[in-house]
């Protein structure tokens, strides 16, 4: 079991293991990278600024974020919030895997480079972002994680930042044939 898990030294500093939530048969699912100090003190995904942005993001796909699955590649906070080494997404894995597996979403959203990795075996997720991929036949779209988009709130690239995930989560609606405006 995830809660007791000791596979690697993430859960040395955890408060909490952050395994996932939501709709246990959701269609649509989301993966990040990894729990924050947010998410680690609750003990829930995405639940700080960028969960903020995720729901709403969410909310504009027609969604609820109950009717969707939100989980991360690792279970467990990263110190200072540093990306996952591989050592540590590999022994995050198999939970993972059995997430999906269980769930059966019919689309799976990549919030990130760190997912990308680790899911599609790709890297350069500006390259990436927006192109359909495939993971055991479920269809897998990749767009910039919610935090990256927060970074560039009040700069000249916002809009442009955010134009493009729209566009990623439009393509995910259509798909999902969901209207979009």
């Amino acid at each position: 079991m995830a809660v007791n898990c000791r596979r690697c030294g993430l859960c040395d500093n955890r408060n909490n293991v952050v395994f996932g939530e939501g709709d246990p048969h959701a269609k649509l699912m989301f993966i990040g990278e990894g729990p924050g100090a947010d998410e680690d003190a609750q003990g829930r995904p995405f639940v700080g600024a960028a969960g903020q942005l995720l729901t709403r993001m969410i909310s504009a796909m027609q969604y609820r974020r109950e009717e969707v699955y939100i989980t991360n590649i690792v279970k467990c906070r990263p110190p200072g919030n540093r990306t996952p080494v591989p050592s540590e997404a590999n022994s995050c894995m198999p939970y993972l895997r059995r997430q999906i597996e269980l769930i059966n979403p019919k689309v799976i959203v990549l919030l990130g480079g760190t997912p990308l990795l680790h899911i599609l075996n790709l890297t350069g997720i500006t390259r990436r972002r927006g192109q359909w991929g495939e993971y055991n036949k479920i269809p897998v779209m990749p767009t910039f994680h919610p935090s990256y988009v927060l970074r560039f709130q009040n700069t000249v690239n916002e809009r442009n930042i955010k134009s493009l995930v729209w566009s990623d989560l439009k393509t995910v609606m259509q798909f999902l044939g969901k209207p979009v405006a």
